[in-house]
């Protein structure tokens, strides 16, 4: 599984890598985390607004911050 952190590095996209982190370690997921900083790439997902996060390319949420327990919610999704 690759989570993948879309933004062009403000604050609110690192604390959604770090919550992503928290919750990738926390429900033991089996999962990659990568950062996505380029506007274009970003554009060509459907992402309008930053911070957002996709499980396997599947947008799951932008211009929101979510919360370890929220990604790891949707981690477990993702996974069953």
């Amino acid at each position: 599984m690759v989570v993948q952190i879309l933004g062009t590095g403000c604050a609110k996209c690192k604390k959604l890598h770090e919550a992503a982190a928290q919750a990738v370690a926390e429900t033991g997921v089996d999962a990659r985390l990568e950062k996505i900083e380029d506007v274009q790439q970003i554009v060509a997902m459907g992402v309008m607004m930053t911070p957002a996060l996709a499980i396997d390319g599947a947008v799951k949420s932008m211009g929101k911050l979510l919360t370890p327990t929220e990604i790891a919610t949707l981690l477990r999704g993702a996974v069953s």
